[in-house]
């Protein structure tokens, strides 16, 4: 599993679990352009902006990630 220990927590995704459920974080510690953390339940994870993550939230909001949700 990644280390998050640095990591502020903000969501995590499922939480019906205890198998280690995907988790979004904040590392003011990190380069701007990094600063945003999203880990999977591999261990793996994603690091972007904030600006690349409002982009994200704003396409979800807009619905054009529904498709993929239903998959």
């Amino acid at each position: 599993m990644t280390d998050t220990n640095s990591l502020e927590p903000v969501a995590t995704f499922c939480g019906k679990c205890d198998c280690g459920c995907p988790q979004l974080f904040v590392d003011e510690s990190a380069p701007v352009d990094r600063r945003v953390v999203i880990t999977d339940d591999f261990g793996q994870r994603v690091e972007m902006s904030a600006d690349q993550f409002g982009s994200l939230v704003e396409d979800a909001k807009a619905g054009k990630l529904d498709s993929v949700a239903a998959a």
